[in-house]
């Protein structure tokens, strides 16, 4: 699942292109008709909208091909560009050797199977794409720091992925040829078995692609009906100018039913969420609610109105998806026609409106009117019988109170607009870092910092350090909280350096290692063992206010004695941080920090070896990082370990052992 999340995540690269697309050929088309409708083109106007139709086709033609470069800078370690030319290597060698002129060479009986042609016709298709990005950016991963003998150094480190991205696709494609015709029939058929559904079916696929978006996975949904990879395409087609006679489907029916939901039923629940939210509080809900309600109408975005409520009210959210399966079954019944090059927001309407597939384009209006009336009493019925919690109907203890996700509805639980007004804005912010739990600022001016807006804002706690330096404390999320802040202050006042991401090693024999046998945490969710000999120390003599403090969760100390880090139990790692000084892991629902050293992120990564990575699931004992004590005490740190559970407050009986 947390595999496909990244991938779902990095697919949003090349689908951020589609405006592009949109814009580009929605105004071509009105320009030009003669492009969709056949016919001489000529004069000044009819021109330009060709020139514009075929800027925007070369970018929607070869969106698989984004796909792969897309994915492979997207799933790389440090985001390298390497992996996309890895990723581009891949995607060249698959299609190139699938094409049907090297099939019917490599095997000339095949030019008698028709289903197998058409299914290496279909080749350079989204799937490939995305094989072709998987492969490109794995083989950075594992490979990019290769030592090569010194007369074959030039293709040492990053350079040897290319050349191995290669005999691995070279091999995938061999293995492709065999498999590729029978998942593209599969796929075919699974496709047409929704597609034949009519109405139904279109109503059933919005229905998925709502429910899947939290998780990330309604890309995999969306590839299936809008590009052309199982041969249905229903974007390509309606922007290529295509009616429904065409294709074998109403088409438009995969796209126009989101129309409804996003600019009418959008709207009218968040009004609903904003009528149920008590008076007092209904200035910070609106804030929050009415801007994504018109970020929804304009141009079908809709996360910044969803994230706001999801995680909150999980059931509001199934009946949120459902009532756009609704709508769209409705909107297929009524025969309204609709595409989008983004998403389905008044713009894309406008501009689609002029294709030869669009249809009965007038239904909008009632079909809107319809949904408005449907979302917010649902909404409103729902929120007020179940008392639902939803942006401003959050408990708080406090004014002050930290918000949950869904009062910001931002990054990870933090109103990021919030915190950056409470650090005096962005020209207050000469640097912006982070560590595997805090914000790490470099502030102008220390005057304009509002300590009570920060928490406000989200932040579990404050730190001033020395003249200039401030430390938010957020927690293991810090770097999405970090990520949000840079763009928010204008893609980063600040001067982030670039750190290195964890590396890996190839040696660690997972066998040779102790399992611990001191508990140092204990806890109604199971035993946190001590992952490094040594003196275990209480929490609040850790030479650090952060820990000391008990902020990132109740924990021990300990002055190690040895240098390497092991698991405390079996688990899985959630979180490594850039400089490898830190790791997080999970399990049975215990959630517990081991951080090497105090300030040793400023340490950059010198003197620090990890030997897992994000995803792994690890025993009891087995080796995660290796540190140098030497080289943190003679670069002026504390070696001390501070290991925490830092969801201590969700868990009963919590008690650290100390001695």
């Amino acid at each position: 699942m947390k595999y496909l999340q990244r991938l779902g995540k990095a697919i949003m690269l090349p689908v951020a292109c589609l405006p592009l697309c949109g814009l580009l050929m929605g105004i071509g088309y009105l320009l030009c008709p003669a492009t969709m409708q056949g016919g001489d083109v000529s004069g000044t106007l009819p021109l330009i909208g060709l020139f514009m139709v075929k800027a925007g086709g070369a970018v929607i033609d070869h969106i698989a091909l984004l796909f792969a470069v897309g994915i492979g800078v997207g799933l790389a370690k440090e985001r390298d560009g390497t992996a996309a030319i890895a990723s581009l290597v891949s995607w060249l060698m698959i299609t190139s050797l699938l094409s049907p002129d090297n099939a019917v060479k490599l095997v000339p009986s095949i030019a008698e199977n028709a289903s197998a042609m058409l299914a290496f016709s279909k080749i350079e298709n989204p799937f490939i794409g995305i094989l072709a990005g998987n492969i490109g950016a794995a083989c950075y991963n594992r490979f990019k720091d290769t030592k090569l003998p010194e007369w074959l150094g030039f293709f040492s480190g990053k350079r040897s992925t290319v050349i191995i991205s290669g005999f691995v696709s070279a091999l995938a494609a061999a293995l492709l040829f065999f498999i590729w015709p029978v998942i593209f029939g599969a796929m075919v058929s699974a496709g047409k078995s929704i597609s034949g559904m009519g109405a139904f079916g279109a109503g059933l696929y919005a229905f998925l692609n709502r429910l899947l978006l939290p998780f990330g996975l309604h890309h995999a949904v969306n590839n299936v009906f809008w590009f052309d990879t199982i041969g249905i395409g229903d974007l390509t087609h309606y922007w290529a100018g295509d009616t429904s006679a065409d294709v074998s489907w109403p088409l438009g029916i995969y796209m126009s039913g989101f129309f409804p939901s996003m600019m009418f039923g959008v709207p009218a629940a968040a009004l609903a969420m904003i009528r149920c939210t008590p008076k007092e509080k209904r200035k910070m809900s609106m804030s929050i609610l009415i801007s994504g309600a018109i970020c929804s109408f304009v141009c079908g975005v809709t996360e910044p109105f969803e994230f706001a409520f999801m995680f909150a009210a999980p059931a509001l959210y199934v009946v949120y998806a459902l009532l756009y399966g609704i709508f769209a079954y409705a909107a297929a019944l009524c025969g309204f026609h609709a595409g989008f090059a983004f998403s389905a927001g008044v713009t894309d309407l406008i501009f689609s409106s002029s294709l030869p597939a669009a249809e009965n384009t007038w239904m909008i209006l009632p079909l809107g009117a319809a949904a408005f009336v449907v979302f917010y009493f649902v909404f409103r019925i729902m929120i007020t019988v179940f008392k639902l919690k939803t942006p401003g109907n959050e408990d708080t203890t406090a004014e002050t109170a930290v918000p949950s996700a869904a009062h910001t509805g931002t990054a990870a639980g933090v109103d990021i607009a919030r915190l950056l007004s409470g650090l005096g804005g962005s020209s207050n912010l000469k640097m912006i870092d982070n560590c595997i739990t805090r914000l790490r600022l470099e502030i102008a001016d220390m005057a304009k910092i509002d300590e009570e807006a920060i928490r406000a804002a989200g932040a579990k706690g404050i730190m001033k350090m020395g003249k200039n330096g401030l430390q938010v404390i957020i927690g293991l999320n810090v770097q999405s909280v970090a990520d949000a802040l840079k763009a928010e202050a204008g893609g980063g006042t600040a001067e982030s350096v670039a750190e290195p991401k964890p590396a890996q090693t190839d040696g660690t024999a997972k066998a040779d290692y102790d399992v611990p046998d001191m508990p140092v945490i204990q806890c109604s969710a199971g035993t946190v063992f001590r992952p490094v000999r040594g003196k275990v120390i209480p929490l609040e003599e850790i030479p650090d206010d952060t820990f000391a403090s008990g902020i990132l969760g109740m924990g021990v100390g300990i002055c190690p004695e040895d240098d390497t880090a092991v698991a405390p139990f079996d688990g899985t790692v959630t979180n490594i941080t850039e400089t490898r000084h830190a790791v997080a892991l999970e399990s049975g629902g215990m959630e517990v920090l081991i951080h090497i050293g105090i300030d040793t992120v400023r340490m950059k990564g010198e003197g620090f070896t990890c030997l897992v990575q994000e995803g792994d699931p690890v025993k009891a004992g087995q080796p995660l990082i290796r540190f140098s004590r030497e080289k943190i005490r003679a670069a002026g740190y504390s070696d001390t370990i501070a290991v925490t559970l830092t969801n201590s407050d969700e868990m009963e009986d919590v008690r650290c052992i100390t001695g």
